[in-house]
């Protein structure tokens, strides 16, 4: 057998291989009666039959982003008009897949079209990254206008800001963070409605507030048998952002200052983190680290979800990204790595509103002057409210939050203001500034409080 013979033999054998890969693939989707049984995560209205561009699903690792897809795949088949003929759906991390490339997509729809007698008519795209060129084949497949397509991936290679560019305008993205207060109570099989809260049923409802904020949200660890396994997998998360998603990602020598940072926010939380501070401190214990370094360093931990910085209020952006952030951890689980929750309670309750702002998508901001205001919430150039949290209004504390939030009030023009606490109600009036004092896992649940829906 000749080289020129023997290397045509290699070809077609690799692409039997991949063909049969391929029809196990696609027949496995075609032949599974069943999707796999899942908690309903809240839909802010996306239909996949309606969807004129791609659909993005970005968010951190293990927060859900497959099971949604498969919630969107069920909704097509639920309704009646669509069957399992009509959609594709292919988990790119499958390992017989991983000799797939680019130029192989064609051969996927023909699998297709010999198993079901038609081509699809929505392509649900998991873990699209490990598709080599995954860009360019997706902006090809929806010039063609053939199908409504939904992707989603790994933040450590499909990042929000690297969707927009890669995309180019054909796309619409969706954040997908770790269970909400009422997506976990959904999964708990706990119902309520707004008189429930009225009744001692309310005490099942706060016990699993805390039991939530406690251990945060993503769906393996709310599922886990025991506080080890919790613990467990909350590392594993920690451990995978740390080594995959930053230092293999950006190619990242200084282990040990990734490694303080990281460390740094278990502890301080809910703080406001100066990087001139954070750079002093490390040249205090003789280690190298530049304010350039420390400030990509926070930018890739945004990016791999790890950690929410909110800026200081002002109206100039130069301002704004000069001052010192207040920096939050995406799932209040991970606080749990650091200290005991009973010491921290009050800052844990601050992040679990952050992680809900943030999740609403509203544009966020910490004041500070003489005093500390947590949460200013704006809308283009309209300030909508001034939001404090603590865990608990006393004779100890009560003058300091309200001050920070009436001095933020007075700053901005705002005739009221809201005061978050674990289980606390009631109206006040400061200084001519009316205060509303509410609990978190009201706002968390009925989400119709008018102070924050002005």
């Amino acid at each position: 057998m000749t080289s020129k013979q023997l290397i045509h033999r290699l070809f077609t054998m690799v692409n039997r291989i991949k063909k049969d890969a391929l029809l196990n693939v696609v027949a496995e989707w075609l032949e599974e009666t069943q999707l796999p049984s899942m908690v309903p995560r809240n839909n802010p209205g996306i239909k996949p039959e309606d969807l004129l561009r791609i659909l993005a699903i970005v968010g951190p690792r293990r927060a859900g982003k497959t099971y949604f897809m498969y919630q969107l795949a069920q909704s097509l088949l639920l309704d009646g008009k669509h069957k399992k003929e009509d959609i594709l759906f292919i988990d790119f991390e499958d390992f017989r897949l991983s000799g797939l490339s680019g130029e192989d997509i064609d051969e996927v729809f023909s699998v297709f079209y010999q198993l079901a007698g038609k081509y699809p008519l929505f392509l649900f795209f998991d873990e699209v990254q490990n598709l080599p060129d995954w860009s360019r084949i997706l902006r090809t497949l929806h010039n063609r206008r053939r199908f409504k397509i939904i992707i989603s991936g790994s933040n450590s290679k499909l990042l929000s800001r690297e969707v927009a560019t890669e995309l180019r305008g054909r796309y619409d993205d969706i954040l997908l963070l770790p269970f909400s207060f009422p997506e976990y109570l959904r999964y708990q099989g706990i119902t309520f409605t707004p008189a429930t809260l009225h009744t001692p049923r309310k005490g099942k409802i706060l016990a699993a507030f805390q039991t939530y904020i406690r251990h945060g949200g993503f769906p393996e660890v709310v599922m886990a048998p025991s506080e080890m396994e919790r613990r467990k997998l909350l590392q594993s998360y920690y451990k995978t952002i740390f080594y995959k998603d930053i230092l293999e990602r950006y190619n990242i020598k200084a282990h040990y200052l990734l490694d303080a940072l990281m460390t740094e926010f278990l502890e301080t939380y809910s703080s406001i983190f100066s990087i001139s501070k954070f750079e002093k401190t490390l040249k205090l214990n003789n280690l190298p680290g530049s304010k350039r370094t420390i400030a990509n360093y926070l930018q890739y931990l945004q990016d791999a979800f790890f950690i929410i910085a909110n800026e200081k209020f002002s109206f100039s952006p130069r301002k704004r990204i000069m001052n010192p952030k207040k920096i939050y951890l995406t799932d209040t689980g991970f606080a749990s790595l650091g200290r005991a929750f009973g010491e921290n309670r009050g800052r844990i309750l601050e992040n679990a509103v952050a992680i809900e702002l943030f999740r609403r998508n509203l544009e966020m901001y910490y004041f500070k002057d003489k005093n500390e205001c947590d949460f200013i919430i704006k809308d283009g150039m309209k300030i909508k409210f001034a939001l404090q949290i603590c865990w608990e209004i006393t004779q100890h504390n009560r003058k300091r939050e309200i001050a920070g939030l009436v001095e933020a009030c007075k700053a901005l023009g705002l005739s009221s203001g809201v005061i978050m606490t674990y289980d606390q109600e009631q109206q006040i009036k400061e200084s001519g500034i009316r205060v509303s004092i509410l609990p978190v896992w009201k706002w968390l649940l009925l989400d119709n409080i008018p102070e924050l829906s002005h």
